[in-house]
């Protein structure tokens, strides 16, 4: 059987996972109800975080698909399937165009010579613009460097929810055979009788983790034949070559695997018994092997510590609360996600590094589901020096704003050091380009969503470090800071509200240090969110007024970083988000504040 290798990449929200769940249901491989965005953050987010495989038939040959995510903080994940597959599809809004992330894997596959398949997608929508969209994805081309052959790319027009593509936008088409028809003539046939002749040379693109297997590579054949309980050699990155053996092999079926005892060259295969292996790495028979060229993934750009949850509430509501279980679960992580790099050197902290907050914020949020609790510091950019120069990450973030919000959006990235480099007013709307430190771009979004009232689109994406810009003006709020333990009163907040914004509402359980809300002036102030209204059998008018609370503002993980002062934490438990002091009590921090200066 022929075997075609594509992965399907886009912008988050263009219609991916959509498209390639369509393509599974009409070649008979899922019914309908079945998704690629399989875990649960993926499905209560609507986006795809874990790149995933899957296989589809059609006039006899096999398709390996490999469905990607759209946020740029798992880029890494797009940039190591890309070395596996022969060609992408790029789906593309047929409203929005192409956006961020849209740049950033083009980008990526035109460097590494692919020749795209473009999927303008949704174009059912009243604003839909497909030829426009064509056009700008040719100048994006373009601009990227794209050569003749890349220049000269296919076009398929489609609407994924419906499961229907055709080649015109006049044609009448029932399904989605118009696809699969123009993949089966662009996409080079990975599958040759003179590749499974020569010695097997497999590398792995991603990783997996099985309770029973442990450890799985997720490879490319390129030559040879790979066979189950064979004995084989890694190369590693380092130049370094070991011994191993191939316990069991899988191939796929749709989305479910299938135990083999062989596959050849072309295919994509599952491999167990090979507990060492990593991202990059080549299998091959002989050790002589030349290795296949190395995966490069981009570098880190923030840094936080994990710690164990102290605070006088841990411990009530997890199962996993000691430093010796959050080690374990870390260096499992590290098993699938290449994307972090964690520093077990500490006896107090675990310092992870990842790509951006939504990365850790998807880690934080899926310990605490597994029952783990854990406190995190205040996110920071990772600097590094090159020649004597102090360098520090920046991004590129692309903003989508009413035509009267443009004035406050341009005033407060210019205050965060951003610099815009484009800008284009279509109809009602307008939408601008910076490059921005990531520094002055971290605990943006939430302030972003206040400032457009919900209604702006903000996405970014890294773009390398560049010369460190200096102090970066941050909009500083104040804390509240419980000086109590017990329940929250209705009537203490009522007064509280007037300072600030809270963070609970009435019966919430506090301790001292905990944070309850800010205080917009920009200076701590401790308060004591238990204290009730004083009883007497006096009456006076007024003093029975009703008391009016406003909604308390919601703490997610994600708003929770974005918030929180140098000096605090965010604790996470199955069942609560807060945010508390380093040191709890007021004295402690008094103290520390004078050492600080002491020092100074």
């Amino acid at each position: 059987m022929e075997i075609r290798n594509i992965a399907i990449i886009a912008h988050i929200d263009h219609g991916k996972t959509s498209l390639t769940d369509a393509l599974m249901r009409q070649t008979g491989v899922a019914k309908r109800g079945v998704s690629m965005d399989s875990n649960v953050l993926e499905q209560e987010r609507g986006i795809t975080i874990y790149s995933k495989n899957t296989s589809v038939f059609y006039r006899g040959t096999k398709i390996n698909i490999v469905d990607t995510p759209g946020h740029a903080d798992f880029g890494s994940e797009v940039e190591r399937v890309l070395r596996s597959i022969d060609t992408a599809l790029l789906v593309v809004d047929a409203q929005e165009g192409p956006m961020p992330q849209t740049k950033f894997v083009l980008k990526k596959s035109l460097e590494l010579g692919l020749k795209l398949i473009v999927v303008i997608n949704k174009i059912d929508k009243p604003a839909a613009r497909p030829e426009w969209t064509k056009d700008e994805i040719f100048a994006l081309f373009i601009e990227l460097g794209a050569s003749e052959e890349q220049l000269n790319f296919s076009v398929v027009y489609s609407i994924t929810k419906d499961g229907i593509a055709k080649l015109n936008l006049k044609d009448d088409s029932k399904d989605l055979s118009p696809l699969l028809d123009v993949i089966i003539k662009e996409v080079p046939i990975a599958s040759f009788d003179e590749l499974n002749k020569k010695p097997l040379r497999v590398q792995v693109f991603n990783l997996d983790y099985d309770n029973f297997l442990g450890r799985l590579a997720v490879g490319r054949i390129y030559e040879g034949i790979i066979k189950s309980n064979s004995n084989i050699f890694v190369k590693k990155s380092l130049g370094e070559t070991k011994r191993g053996k191939i316990t069991k092999l899988f191939t796929f079926n749709g989305l479910e695997r299938r135990e083999v005892d062989e596959a050849s060259a072309g295919d994509i295969v599952i491999i167990a018994g090979l507990p060492d292996i990593y991202i990059g790495e080549t299998i091959c028979a002989d050790p002589s092997q030349e290795a296949l060229p190395a995966i490069h993934i981009d570098e880190p750009t923030i840094s936080l510590n994990f710690l164990v949850n102290n605070s006088p509430f841990g411990g009530r509501e997890g199962k996993f609360v000691t430093s010796r279980q959050l080690r374990e679960r870390l260096a499992r992580e590290l098993e699938v996600n290449v994307g972090l790099k964690i520093d077990f050197s500490s006896n107090d902290y675990f310092k992870v590094y990842s790509r951006g907050e939504f990365n850790v914020a998807i880690l934080i949020e899926n310990m605490r589901r597994e029952g783990y609790e854990i406190q995190v510091s205040k996110p920071r950019v990772i600097f590094k020096e090159e020649n004597g120069k102090k360098l520090e990450p920046f991004e590129e973030i692309t903003i989508d704003v009413p035509n009267e919000m443009t004035g406050i959006i341009i005033e407060k990235i210019s205050k965060r050091k951003g610099i815009m480099t484009n800008m284009r007013v279509e109809q009602n709307h307008t939408i601008i380009i910076f490059e921005i430190p990531t520094r002055g771009f971290l605990g943006y979004r939430g302030e972003f969503m206040t400032d457009t009232r919900g209604e702006g689109i903000i996405c970014s994406q890294v773009i390398g470090f560049r010369p460190y810009v200096g102090e970066i003006e941050h909009r500083t709020v104040g804390s509240m800071v419980s000086m109590s333990k017990g329940k929250s009163l209705g009537f203490s907040l009522w007064n509280l509200q007037k300072r600030g914004e809270l963070y609970i509402g009435p019966g919430t359980k506090v301790y001292e240090g905990m944070v309850i809300g800010n205080i917009s002036k920009g200076k701590d102030m401790d308060v004591n969110p238990t204290k009730g209204k004083e009883l007497t059998n006096m009456r006076a008018k007024g003093s029975d007024e009703a008391i009016m609370l406003t909604s308390p503002t919601k703490l997610t993980i994600e708003r929770g970083l974005a918030i929180m002062n140098d000096d605090e934490y965010l604790e996470v438990t199955p069942g609560s988000v807060r945010l508390r002091k380093q040191f709890l009590t007021e004295i402690d921090r008094v103290r520390i504040k004078r050492q600080k200066k002491s020092d100074m």
